[in-house]
């Protein structure tokens, strides 16, 4: 991995700035706008582990962490290990703001996907192929990932969102690979200004979508073109909603993300 560079270097977030989720939907100088940035997510690295949770914790205030730098077409790597519930992600080619942005998914969460994408103020496509669930302890940790349970999902899964993906693996594949309460490595291709983008999780490939081929209802091609091919790194904690409330981002859960580096194509 020689060629690949660091994102994060001496146990610092230097290179990187704290925004609030959805301070781009606020009236700059508000009330609201104000108290957004009173919440910038606690954002922490040590040992060279960089951990996001909510500010306060169980507060259901998000923030994003985005790089300074931009980048076009790239290839990304990291490890990382989330607590349950979390509702947390990459971001490519992100925004300043982190808002807009192609989002590989790490929602690990009742009816959650990890590998999958999501286009942030980019039509909304929502490309995945499995949704999970788990069985957990006393102490809220899972004792196994399953999947979820198509008659009560929160977010169901459906054959449009699938039919977005050029590839994909079932979720008995998932299943197989993920390595439960530990460290997973993940392995990201993005290539071209419509890009094509490509999730490998320890070592096999998940998914692949090429939005070129997927449909403007849901994929706003103009606003990617827009982007001109480049944009920021961001990672994620999420807000809390009436939609899942608790059940999105857990009171005291965080986000564990390691050797974060990027060879640029």
């Amino acid at each position: 991995m020689s060629n690949f560079t660091p994102l994060f270097e001496d146990n610092s977030l230097h290179g990187w700035r704290i925004v609030p989720r959805g301070i781009r939907l606020l009236e700059k100088g508000s009330a609201e706008y104000n108290a957004a940035w009173e919440h910038k997510g606690l954002w922490t690295i040590h040992d060279g582990i960089v951990e996001g949770r909510q500010d306060p914790p169980g507060s259901g205030f998000g923030s994003y962490l985005v790089s300074e730098r931009t980048f076009g077409d790239f290839e990304l790597i990291y490890e990382a290990k989330p607590d349950w519930p979390a509702d947390t992600g990459v971001y490519l080619r992100a925004s300043e703001d982190g808002f807009q942005g192609y989002q590989v998914l790490l929602d690990y969460r009742c009816s959650g996907n990890i590998g999958g994408f999501y286009g942030n103020s980019l039509g909304g496509f929502h490309a995945i192929s499995f949704t999970l669930d788990a069985e957990l302890d006393e102490t809220g940790t899972p004792l196994r990932l399953k999947l979820d349970d198509p008659t009560n999902s929160i977010e169901p899964l459906t054959p449009e969102k699938s039919a977005l993906l050029q590839y994909k693996i079932s979720g008995e594949e998932f299943l197989k690979l993920w390595r439960l309460n530990d460290w997973n490595a993940f392995r990201i291709v993005m290539k071209g200004l419509i890009p094509t983008i490509t999730t490998y999780i320890n070592g096999t490939k998940v998914a692949e979508i090429d939005l070129s081929k997927v449909s403007t209802d849901c994929f706003d091609s103009d606003a990617a073109r827009a982007m001109n091919g480049i944009g920021h790194i961001a990672l994620e904690v999420h807000d809390n909603d009436p939609a899942l409330g608790k059940d999105r981002w857990g009171g005291f859960s965080a986000c564990r993300w390691r050797n974060i580096r990027i060879r640029e194509l």
